[in-house]
């Protein structure tokens, strides 16, 4: 299978040094060699790390399978909730021509910009209801390639009918997270699915080539202060952009598969000048002239107030992954009309990599 070198190389690791080692210094050793550039010699073998029912709280859930006949499924267990989990996971890499061999960073963006439009005067958008399903919130600017995304999760919906697409898209963005190495995040469950009529109107997300000002009227409408939006920004360590999709081109980091606090001590640390090319205007490091930054990522240390929270953040990844870990959990549940008292039903569901029984 295609990510079978990858996901032995993982277990071999852990086999070897979890006992000895923990996590949190494993991790430490991670972040040693993935803010530094890939050696030439090794580039071509180099393998990266890396409501539902009213007001019923986690609710009913029904559904009829593809057999003949009905199931039905009452009150999902988290154990059901695992089963899902690890269904995702086990298809993050099953293709190693798929960007840099996991799907993990455009789930993430999937469950970022599900939970992102949410407007907190209005209550509307927010990650009750998986519009994006839509045109044409579905053709949105900021949500170019995450149809991507959508097909991935398609066989698990189909093997799993009893959870809604809110859910899904939110559960494969906490996996995403987890199985990339970072912190674990909680998980409450009980969106429920929308129709056309939700749909959130364009330019509620970031535009990437905008500044201070524009991040502040974006984040605070959600409902998040500064530190918050420097803290989401982390999540920029993952992924990369695309040409044909968002116009900008080029990962963050080294280890785009791997979440660190490398985003922030990169921006710190690299040099950065404007790439010259045909492209939107972006930024280059000029050692390496491999790795991105967007204007909106060089405001966060333009800003003195942004700064602060860079420079913390790039001092310690524990301070980063704890900080993150709040942050995602309030994005992820942004225009969820869940009953109060509910915050106790959270479920911290298992990563694969966690051989801890």
């Amino acid at each position: 299978m295609a990510s079978f070198s990858r996901q032995f190389a993982r277990v071999a690791a852990r086999n070897t040094f979890a006992t000895a080692v923990p996590r949190q210094a494993l991790r430490s050793g991670r972040r040693f060699y993935s803010s530094e550039a890939p050696k030439k010699s090794s580039s071509s073998s180099l393998l990266y790390i890396g409501g539902a029912a009213a007001a019923g709280g986690l609710g009913y859930w029904f559904y009829k399978n593809n057999a003949a006949g009905a199931a039905t499924l009452t009150n999902p267990t988290k154990a059901d909730y695992q089963k899902v989990y690890d269904e995702i996971a086990s298809r993050l890499e099953e293709k190693d021509d798929y960007d840099d061999g996991s799907f993990g960073p455009v789930l993430l963006r999937l469950a970022w910009h599900a939970s992102g439009t949410y407007d907190k005067q209005t209550g509307t958008g927010g990650s009750n209801g998986a519009t994006m399903r839509f045109h044409p919130e579905s053709s949105h600017g900021a949500n170019a390639g995450l149809i991507a995304a959508r097909d991935f999760l398609e066989p698990v919906k189909a093997k799993f009918p009893w959870i809604t697409y809110s859910d899904l898209w939110i559960l494969a963005g906490v996996c995403a997270i987890q199985e990339m190495q970072g912190p674990v995040i909680p998980y409450r469950p009980g969106r429920a699915d929308r129709d056309v009529a939700a749909c959130t109107p364009d330019g509620r997300l970031p535009d990437a080539t905008q500044g201070q000002d524009h991040l502040r009227s974006i984040f605070y409408r959600m409902g998040f202060n500064d530190q918050e939006i420097v803290a989401l920004s982390g999540a920029h360590a993952l992924g990369r952009c695309h040409k044909d999709r968002s116009g900008f081109d080029g990962p963050w980091t080294f280890s785009p598969t791997v979440l660190t606090n490398d985003f922030y001590t990169l921006l710190l640390d690299q040099q950065w000048q404007w790439k010259k090319w045909d492209g939107p205007k972006q930024y280059e490091d000029k050692s390496t002239k491999s790795l991105m930054m967007l204007p909106t990522d060089m405001s966060l240390v333009q800003d003195k107030a942004f700064r602060t929270h860079v420079e913390r953040y790039a001092k310690s990844n524990d301070e980063f992954f704890k900080d993150f870990s709040a942050v995602i959990l309030r994005l992820f549940e942004l225009g969820v009309p869940f009953p109060a008292g509910t915050e106790s039903q959270r479920y911290t569901l298992k990563p694969t990599w966690d051989e801890s029984k």
